[in-house]
């Protein structure tokens, strides 16, 4: 039985995209390529529509402003999101403080994270 459910997929799955350093985004395309890679998974998995976020290539996540971050959580907040696909979970938050106010806006209005696997809060 699948956690994605009709209710996911009609909202828009969102893909963060997000390198920490400039030198990453030089030696390390293949990771890049992977992580707008998700695109294409969560159309596999039914969703129309995915939205890139990677207004924050290049950034750390300590310290640093990350306006890509922001948009993802508006966008969970209002609802839009019905799931956030990343590669692995440092991708989208490095610090707990971030990953948890992830987690609870994600809980709140129902939308999944989906990494390697599909998390569902609310199991």
């Amino acid at each position: 039985m699948s956690k994605i459910t009709p209710d996911h997929l009609s909202r828009s799955a969102y893909v963060y995209v997000r390198q920490s350093t400039p030198d990453q985004l030089i030696n390390n395309p293949e990771s890049r390529r992977r992580q707008y890679g998700l695109a294409t998974r969560a159309q596999a998995l039914g969703w129309e529509t995915a939205i890139v976020i990677d207004d924050d290539l290049g950034r750390s996540g300590g310290g640093t402003a990350r306006p890509g971050f922001e948009r993802l959580l508006a966008a969970i907040c209002t609802g839009t999101a019905g799931a956030v696909l990343a590669l692995e979970a440092s991708r989208l938050a490095r610090n707990g403080r971030d990953w948890h106010t992830l987690l609870e806006f994600c809980t709140l209005v129902n939308c999944l994270i989906i990494e390697h696997g599909v998390y569902d809060r609310s199991c």
